[in-house]
């Protein structure tokens, strides 16, 4: 059961970012575009937007759910602090007690930078989208499958370095020497990314990217599959015909 350590926490943070991203950026599009086409840059902006909301919104449950997945394994570094939580709600308790309430937002600042992976990823696939759609009336189950991939990859890719070091602060219990300090997210993003490269060299910022490719771009992919398809099932039921130019 150890490689599904922590799935529910993932699996609420999930729904809940995935909703504020899309229910934003669409509401947003919406207001904007009002029926025109669509442009790349237009999309850029959107996806930043409302990766900013997503990220103010929705860090305290990344926090947790960090936290929740890494509890119980074993580290070899001994600046590391050990946790004992009990479930979602212990962990948000026990972490405003012991940390206070700003706590909750550890990573805030490179999850801000990273509203560009979403964004990057929302850009590419709009537009692979709108070329497709220019030679035929629909996506197929595959275009969507196979255009979300590779727009997820190219995202993650790009951004990965950031990732890493958000996923260090969030977890929030790695103690700056000598001084014994937490790490702080502002403060020692540059510090962190640093060290990471001065102990691994270059490939160090990358060091797992294989795995998080084989997670993000699966999940992408099948995100944007299942997007497709309720959309196209809601706008039947409504009776509205699916614009072409969304």
């Amino acid at each position: 059961l150890a490689p599904y350590r922590g799935w529910f926490p993932v699996i609420s943070s999930l729904c809940c970012s995935n909703f504020v991203y899309f229910y934003t950026f669409n509401s947003l599009k919406a207001l904007w575009v009002k029926g025109q086409h669509s442009t790349t840059g237009k999309d850029l902006v959107l996806g930043v937007v409302a990766g900013v909301v997503n990220v103010l919104l929705t860090t305290p449950l990344w926090v947790v759910n960090t936290r929740l997945k890494l509890q119980g394994a074993k580290f070899r570094n001994e600046d590391i602090v050990p946790t004992n939580y009990k479930g979602i709600i212990d962990a948000f308790h026990q972490i405003i007690r012991d940390e206070g309430v700003l706590a909750l937002w550890n990573g805030t600042f490179p999850s801000l930078l990273l509203v560009f992976n979403p964004a990057i990823q929302f850009m590419f696939y709009e537009g692979f989208k709108r070329k497709l759609l220019k030679k035929q009336l629909q996506l197929t189950s595959l275009d969507a499958f196979v255009i979300g991939a590779i727009a997820k990859a190219v995202a993650t890719t790009l951004t990965y370095p950031l990732q890493t070091v958000q996923s260090i602060l969030r977890f929030g219990r790695h103690r700056l020497n000598p001084e014994n300090r937490t790490l702080g997210s502002l403060r020692n993003l540059l510090y962190l990314l640093q060290q990471r490269v001065r102990r691994f060299g270059l490939m160090g910022l990358y060091k797992g990217l294989e795995a998080k490719l084989l997670q993000t771009v699966l999940t992408a992919a099948l995100m944007f599959l299942v997007y497709e398809k309720l959309t196209a099932a809601t706008f039947t039921v409504m009776g509205l015909k699916h614009s072409r130019r969304h």
